[in-house]
């Protein structure tokens, strides 16, 4: 017997990092499904207009995900105007590029403070505000450079790691709960963060829609792996049948070796790069 979707409608959604991107297509579509959407993001403006175009019922209202602070009464203030959080996806992240031994400490900082801290503390949040209610759903986005390494991205691969490792644990604590626990895993996602990117023979990039129809159709089916494109799962079954030295060669054949590492100084990024240098205010002033 066919498994009967969850519906959306009605469900208080927060999304981080909803103003634009993979944030604002997953708020396009669920609020299509009925979803009751809130994008909170470090710019406001966009984020006012994200949900102007969505529709006057989407609620757009500041964050700054490393602020632990603010965090916790952004989520307090949206239960007080929306009501209980169904679903928190913890979507916020940066990807700046640099070989290990150019990236200086701030940068570094600054890409674990939102792929990570904030991913654990809008994780923990979510727990303590779902689990007593015994229902919820928690979405964070990894990265297939969560499951491989790529030269030229060390820590940004290095933070999606820790994120996979974060809620397969979450996952087998709330075993039982009612809380289900997703964790996505989209190839290159053709956004502002992808500037200058080629494409890799093994896997071809995606778009915002295509991660936000995957997320849509966990929350309505829970599982717990999600992949974008579907085949990334099974190209990583494949090459983890080989020794190391065989996957690293059929890796530089297809030239997914320099997918990241080809763009470090690709004058496509620079305007990327600059606003990323800008985009965590909170952990820049605890340095």
């Amino acid at each position: 017997m066919a498994r009967q979707p969850r519906s959306l409608a009605g469900k208080v959604v927060v999304i981080t990092g909803g103003a634009q991107g993979i944030g604002a297509a997953t708020g396009t579509a669920l609020h299509r499904l009925g979803a009751r959407v809130v994008l909170g993001d470090l710019d406001q403006v966009r984020a006012e207009k994200t949900a102007d175009e969505l529709g006057p019922d989407v609620v757009p209202l500041p964050l700054d995900v490393t602020d632990t602070a603010a965090f916790t009464a952004f989520l307090d203030e949206v239960e007080q105007r929306v009501g209980p959080i169904d679903v928190l996806i913890n979507n916020a992240g940066i990807m700046p590029l640099a070989l290990l031994e150019e990236e200086d400490d701030a940068t570094t900082r600054r890409i674990l403070e939102i792929n990570l801290h904030a991913v654990v503390h809008g994780t923990r949040e979510a727990v303590r505000r779902m689990k007593p209610r015994r229902s919820g759903h928690i979405v964070n986005l990894a990265s297939i450079a969560g499951k491989s390494g790529f030269a030229g991205a060390a820590t940004y691969c290095a933070s999606k790691h820790a994120v996979v490792g974060l809620s397969e644990s979450v996952h087998l604590e709330l075993r039982g709960s009612g809380v289900d626990v997703s964790c996505v895993l989209p190839a290159v996602v053709r956004t502002e963060l992808a500037s200058g990117l080629g494409e890799a023979r093994f896997v071809k990039s995606v778009k915002p829609e295509d991660v936000a129809a995957a997320i849509v159709d966990a929350l309505r089916y829970p599982k717990f792996d999600v992949f974008v494109p579907k085949s990334l799962d099974l190209t990583g079954r494949f090459t983890r049948l080989f020794p190391r030295s065989a996957a690293e060669w059929f890796m530089r054949a297809l030239g997914g070796d320099r997918l990241l590492s080809s763009a470090v100084h690709s004058p496509a990024r620079a305007e990327y790069e600059s606003r990323a240098a800008r985009s965590a205010p909170a952990s820049d002033s605890r340095e």
